[in-house]
């Protein structure tokens, strides 16, 4: 043997970028890298020689534990899932734990038992990166379904949470309501005072509108413009009306100063129009969203600031 392979070989497994341990077939500690001494803080005087669960005794009875037994004794590697297996070994940088990926490999030496290979990889780049690309698709999901000025949900929310659940109402045999809520004179308003203080009164009424709602279930939406839609499941005309009014009541109590409001109080109002799918006459969502729509402009035409209903029928 050429006498310079041994130590050949201890410098190139203590050169690698990853951390490397062989065991022998009592599972001591034989070889123990320089990558796992700068993680683990843990010297060759600390480990070599000694049983590799006294050196690790968080691992005993885990994964890298059977691992370790498939490798010595059935001569079968392993890959440890490093969705399972986050960070099994107690390795740290800069006080951070590393996540890591873990594999152990039989070895067969000549003349003696078999050995393992325990090689254990820095994946915390990948974790990170993986973890921010989840982050941006939430936040391009949460994008994609938010109104960008308001914060509420948007147009493309409402048509599918609509789609759902009017299907919802009808496998169930419930009732469904939809209001349609629009501010009053808001044109006159953005006039008077600027679209910076137009928007400044979108944010604030859909912000105290969708404070009303309670369930999880309800939507609130932007519909488009100073138009808002609300989605009520499982609720009937009366609910509907109930919930309307105290709609209307807290656009009112926000006190949004409109001198160009027709109405004596002149302040910010809004005007509603209610339409309720029964439970055991379903009708087409464009037919119920018709019927919101031309209540809510019945309300406007009998002086705003109002609530009106009408049959989607």
């Amino acid at each position: 043997m050429n006498p310079l392979r041994l130590p050949l070989l201890e410098s190139v497994f203590c050169a690698v970028n990853l951390g490397a341990i062989v065991l022998d077939h009592e599972r001591r500690i034989v070889l123990w890298n320089a990558w796992m001494i700068r993680h683990s803080g843990l010297g060759h005087e600390q480990v070599l020689g000694r049983d590799f669960f006294a050196v690790c005794p968080d691992l005993r009875g885990g994964r890298v534990d059977t691992a370790i037994q498939h490798a010595l004794y059935n001569n079968f590697p392993s890959l440890l899932s490093q969705t399972l297996n986050k960070a099994p070994f107690a390795l740290y940088l800069r006080d951070e734990r590393i996540q890591q990926a873990v594999e152990v490999t039989p070895i067969a030496v000549e003349g003696a038992p078999r050995h393992c290979l325990i090689q254990v990889s820095d994946v915390s780049i990948a974790v990170g990166r993986e973890k921010l690309l989840r982050e941006q698709a939430m936040v391009l999901r949460s994008q994609t379904f938010s109104d960008g000025l308001t914060g509420i949900a948007n147009r493309r929310h409402f048509d599918v949470a609509m789609e759902k659940e009017h299907r919802r109402a009808k496998r169930g045999g419930t009732p469904l309501s939809l209001l349609m809520i629009d501010i009053d004179h808001f044109k006159a308003y953005n006039d008077h005072y600027g679209h910076q203080k137009g928007d400044q009164c979108l944010i604030r009424v859909a912000a105290a509108l969708a404070g009303v709602l309670k369930r999880p279930c309800d939507l609130m939406a932007r519909y488009g413009g100073e138009e808002f839609a609300m989605i009520l499941p499982d609720t009937d005309p009366e609910q509907a009306w109930l919930m309307a009014e105290a709609i209307r009541a807290r656009a009112q109590e926000l006190a949004i100063p409109h001198e160009r409001n027709s109405d004596s109080s002149r302040l910010v109002t809004v005007s509603i129009g209610i339409a309720t799918q029964a439970a055991d006459a379903p009708v087409e969502i464009d037919t119920l969203i018709g019927a919101a729509d031309r209540a809510l402009y019945q309300a406007k035409r009998t002086g705003r600031n109002r609530v009106a209903a009408l049959s989607p029928a």
